[in-house]
């Protein structure tokens, strides 16, 4: 449903006020879930490079420890990387009073869900006609 002009008028005058308060647009933006994760990416592609780096040197100067352990580091970046972008992309994570918080899905024991259990639940969610 589009707004009227009167409800439009009085949205843009709260816009404009809203904009004009630097104290609140970096409380807005603290409190933003993908503010958190482009930083958490942000972290791990540097953390990604500096393992590399170590990789490389460790090549280099032929100390296979060294090098292995920038791959280490490399590996677990790059898996908190993966881990930080797919929870942003989940659709229950919302901002509840300026924190950020997840609604987990609960088993039928009161634990996560395990695969078997999401497989059941989709099964018996399939549309009549695939049967």
């Amino acid at each position: 449903m589009p707004l009227s002009e009167h409800e439009q008028r009085l949205f843009e005058q709260i816009e404009r006020s809203l904009a004009e308060d630097p104290k609140f647009a970096s409380a807005v933006r603290a409190s933003d879930p993908r503010f958190h994760t482009r930083r958490r990416l942000l972290v791990a592609a540097g953390v990604i490079i500096a393992g590399l780096a170590l990789l490389v040197y460790g090549a280099v100067i032929k100390t296979p420890p060294l090098a292995v352990a920038g791959f280490v580091v490399m590996l677990a970046s790059a898996a908190y990387a993966v881990q930080s972008h797919r929870r942003a992309q989940s659709p229950d994570l919302h901002v509840v009073g300026g924190t950020t918080s997840r609604r987990r899905t609960r088993g039928r024991s009161g634990r996560r869900s395990s695969f078997i259990d999401r497989m059941e639940d989709r099964w018996r969610q399939r549309p009549e006609g695939h049967r």
